[in-house]
């Protein structure tokens, strides 16, 4: 037996973050992983961000985390999204060298102080007086912990389906734990059985990429992580394939239904809305001729591509015919067929914001066992659930994050206050502040935060103090610099093609013309000092945005105003006068922490919003009056 701060069961996404973080604070930490040669697997594509996914990734790098540095060292190419559009939608995503992306990720776990790396199956967490006490493995070894960090991803009674073939298993080819499951419903938890699905990967050496579209990376040095800014030019970048289906492959898909486990009853669990199998997308849009496919590479020394767009839970000989009819995969070979799994996770309006199991004190969870899909939403609860088991630890006060601070705070409040019914993505739409929360500003929203927990070391935290110095200090001076009319400055305007001033004006008011860059503006101004890239970003969208944001600045202070008007534990929800019976359920069962989360509960009006909160100032008026 074995004494810890903090114990991880699981090596994925969400494991390898909360085990760093602890371990960084100084707690020292045990994880525990199925296989340590599969640690940081991605077991679907081979890639990391996209909308609102690059957001969360660069928000565990201003947390002090490690999935960013992760992907800027190990990429095969980087791509900005969504450009044509506003700054709050522009995304990074990065393909991934797979099997150089877990070597890093292994090393810099083995490198770190403080942290032990187990390869075990945990058989049952152990419990003492209502608390988490530690973890019981099935070899029988003990090891004990105040507290304890769940990130079993989609393991837990894995069930792998391929066709009429079903059999108990997980990615990787690893066992599926079945005495974990019992242990957590022994404990009193509520578990969901939920699914998701893969595509083939197939041999690059029979696609044929000439009648495909290139999809390459931005010319453009560009980072995950603020710790590799500036960034360096990426080399030899790999590009990815675009093609679609047609006809026939919908022809072959739909003949082929009554062999799809999807539409036989074989599958159980709930999948998910936004990243459907190919054949419930050709079942769902019969009116659409084709759906895009992405031919990724999966490493820079592998013969594999991963097809996205085509996940699928069909016989093999189906999806070898259908992979064939798609135009430039004629010939194509199938590495690995696609294949559906279902598995156990926890219905996650159990947990508080801190991500710890409500009366259970001591168990946190992150990750897909919460309900969520993608390796950046793991990635993104890992580390706050990690920062959270270690302050549980050392008897500190929590981190909480809510919606006006991050996607983080967006999808962990979505999740304890509303729940979910099936495998939940982060996406932009679901951040009603999303244009405070951009990737951009990521640092200068939550670095003071992994500084203030201790994962954000000095160096680092002072390089954030001379950026965030360095963006306040060029906004004040663009506001007092006047530009005159000058026969030389109205030149420039004509090249850039702007209209003349008709007399002095500030930089700052220049910068808001939807033309006008930064780049643009050294022209008119000589002694614009000299300043990194991301500062000079940052400057123009503030300033041209000022407005927008101002607007939303003032709607997060009404937010923050009922956020701040909290709700007592004891309240009895039968003893308020005037709820609904249904509002009154709500309430009972996912017990609110404040009346701003009281009101996003799905089934809670905003009617039963204002008889609670006549009840809350009423109570409050009576303890007052009741004092001495």
């Amino acid at each position: 037996m074995g004494s810890y701060d903090v114990i991880v069961i699981g090596g994925g996404h969400a494991g390898c973050e909360g085990a760093l973080a602890a371990a960084r604070m100084g707690c020292r930490t045990l994880m525990v992983t199925l296989s340590l040669e599969t640690i940081a697997l991605m077991p679907c594509n081979p890639a990391v961000g996209g909308p609102a996914k690059g957001h969360l990734v660069r928000e565990v790098d201003a947390l002090g985390g490690e999935m960013a540095r992760n992907i800027d060292a190990t990429c095969l190419q980087v791509r900005m999204l969504n450009t044509t559009k506003g700054p709050a939608v522009h995304a990074l995503r990065a393909q991934a060298d797979k099997r150089r992306y877990e070597e890093r990720m292994r090393r810099v776990l083995e490198d770190t102080r403080n942290l032990d790396l187990r390869q075990g199956v945990v058989e049952s967490l152990l419990t003492e007086g209502g608390r988490v006490t530690g973890v019981l493995l099935a070899t029988g070894t003990v090891f004990a912990a105040p507290a304890v960090v769940l990130t079993t991803g989609t393991y837990l009674r894995g069930k792998i389906i391929l066709g009429d073939l079903q059999y108990d298993g997980a990615p990787g080819g690893q066992v599926a734990p079945q005495g974990l499951s019992r242990s957590l419903k022994d404990l009193g938890l509520d578990l969901m059985r939920f699914k998701t699905g893969t595509p083939a990967r197939v041999d690059g050496r029979t696609l044929d990429f000439s009648r495909m579209m290139e999809q390459p990376g931005d010319g453009e040095p560009l980072s995950f992580s603020f710790r590799n800014m500036p960034a360096r030019e990426l080399p030899d970048q790999m590009s990815c394939w675009l093609t679609h289906t047609n006809e026939r492959t919908h022809r072959v898909i739909q003949e082929n239904l009554h062999r799809s486990p999807l539409f036989t009853g074989q599958i159980e669990g709930t999948g998910p809305r936004y990243c459907p199998s190919i054949e419930d997308k050709v079942v769902r849009f019969a009116d659409k001729a084709g759906h895009q496919v992405f031919l990724e590479p999966e490493g820079r020394h592998t013969l594999e591509y991963y097809v996205q767009g085509m996940s699928t839970s069909l016989p093999e000989d189906v999806q070898l015919a259908m992979l064939q009819t798609v135009e430039g995969m004629e010939k194509v070979r199938i590495i690995r067929p696609g294949y559906a799994i279902e598995y156990d996770c926890i219905e996650p309006t159990q947990l508080d914001r801190t991500l710890e199991v409500r009366g259970l004190p001591g168990l946190f969870t992150a990750g897909q066992v919460n309900g969520t899909s993608g390796y950046e939403e793991a990635a993104a609860q890992g580390i706050l659930a990690g920062i959270n088991a270690a302050q549980k630890a050392r008897g500190r006060d929590m981190l909480v994050l809510d919606r006006s601070q991050a996607y983080l705070g967006v999808l962990v409040d979505d999740l304890v206050t509303k729940g979910t019914s099936e495998p939940y993505r982060m996406l932009t739409s679901r951040a009603e502040y999303r244009l405070l929360l951009r990737q951009d500003n990521a640092d200068l929203r939550l670095t003071p935060s992994g500084y203030r927990v201790g994962l954000v070391e000095e160096k680092q935290y002072q390089a954030f103090l001379r950026k965030r110095d360095q963006v306040e200090g060029e906004i004040r001076r663009l506001g007092q610099v006047r530009v005159n009319p000058t026969p030389e400055v109205q030149e420039v305007l004509t090249r850039l093609g702007l209209g003349e001033l008709s007399g002095p004006v500030t930089l700052e008011r220049l910068l808001k013309r939807p033309e006008m860059d930064y780049a643009a503006l050294k022209k008119l101004s000589g002694d614009i000092p000299p300043l990194d890239r991301e500062v000079e970003r940052q400057v123009e969208i503030q300033v041209k945005y000022a407005g927008y944001i101002d607007k939303q600045k003032a709607q997060v202070e009404k937010f923050l105003r009922m956020e701040k008007r909290s709700i007592p534990e004891d309240i009895d929800y039968e003893g308020v006068p005037g709820l609904r019976k249904e509002a009154r359920e709500k309430l009972k069962k996912h017990r609110p922490r404040s009346l701003g989360q009281a009101g996003r509960i799905s089934g809670v009006s905003p009617a039963d919003l204002s008889i609670l909160l006549l009840y809350l100032e009423q109570r409050s008026r009576a303890g007052r009056g009741s004092g001495p």
